[in-house]
């Protein structure tokens, strides 16, 4: 009996010393599956991320509709988002709006970010104040279109998903935290067709070239209906798809790569439970 105390108190032990923190699950959030720094972070000649200006901003997202300059979202006082209270960087975060009123537009993907949950959302500014400050004045973005007037109403609780549902919880995954679903769906005038989630067909244009984003449902012949689990594990972390070919950026693989075990299956889980869809014809 002393021997099944001691081993039970080991095990809670082991429980307790695993326990994620904020910070930790922050950290997890934005370096991985979250990607921030695939935009947050300005680029060298090469496409190679600035180490010494990580999440600091500037790099330029150029489409027809606008010049996005992404911003500065470490704590300097000065240009980052130091001065910002906890609640004015979710709600920039999640409902897009900046604490002067201003609307942030497009590539942030607001629609989806709004159902981050309370926890992760939280989660992801206490990491955020712990990062390096960076004094770096950034651009404006620059909009050759309407922005909103906001996103919605504010957001309210938002319970996080269970990862017991592996299902759903690769739905949140690859929706609010990853946004895979906002590249890898086609638009019509301006709106994602949620109708063809997942269907593919959206160019983006950059040093890359022009990357058509592909059709990520598991259609048999357009889509990676005939992909192994393991095979659309490759191609989110490393890059690689089903034929052996290198895939292209925008998609954020140097940091796709850190995504846990469990994620990356419950990712596939979803990928999978979606309805196969043809790749839109332009």
């Amino acid at each position: 009996m002393k021997y099944l105390l001691i081993a039970a108190g080991f095990t809670v032990a082991a429980m307790t010393a695993h326990a994620e923190t904020p910070v930790e699950r922050g950290r997890y959030l934005v370096e991985s599956i979250g990607g921030c720094g695939n935009c947050h972070t300005p680029k060298g000649r090469r496409g190679q991320p600035i180490a010494a200006k990580k999440f600091a901003g500037g790099f330029v997202i150029k489409e027809k509709p606008f010049d996005a300059v992404a911003s500065n979202i470490t704590p300097d006082k000065e240009t980052g988002i130091g001065n910002w209270t906890d609640a004015q960087i979710i709600r920039a975060i999640r409902e897009g709006k900046r604490p002067d009123g201003s609307i942030i537009g497009p590539p942030m993907p607001i629609e989806l970010y709004r159902k981050l949950s309370d926890t992760d959302v939280k989660a992801i500014v206490a990491y955020l104040r712990t990062i390096k400050p960076v004094h770096n004045k950034v651009k404006k973005s620059v909009y050759r279109m309407p922005l909103p007037k906001s996103y919605g109403p504010p957001v309210g609780k938002v319970a996080d998903v269970p990862r017991s549902n592996k299902v759903a919880y690769g739905a949140y995954l690859a929706g609010p935290v990853g946004h895979c679903i906002e590249c890898h769906t086609p638009m019509v005038r301006g709106r994602r067709n949620w109708s063809k989630t997942g269907a593919g067909g959206q160019a983006f244009h950059g040093p890359w070239g022009v990357v058509v984003a592909r059709n990520i449902t598991p259609h048999p012949d357009e889509g990676i209906g005939k992909w192994t689990a393991a095979q659309i594990s490759r191609a989110v972390r490393k890059g690689i798809s089903a034929d052996g070919s290198r895939l292209k950026p925008p998609m954020a693989y140097s940091w796709y790569n850190r995504i846990k075990d469990d994620d990356m299956n419950a990712i596939v889980a979803y990928l999978k439970s979606l309805k196969p869809q043809q790749t839109p014809r332009k």
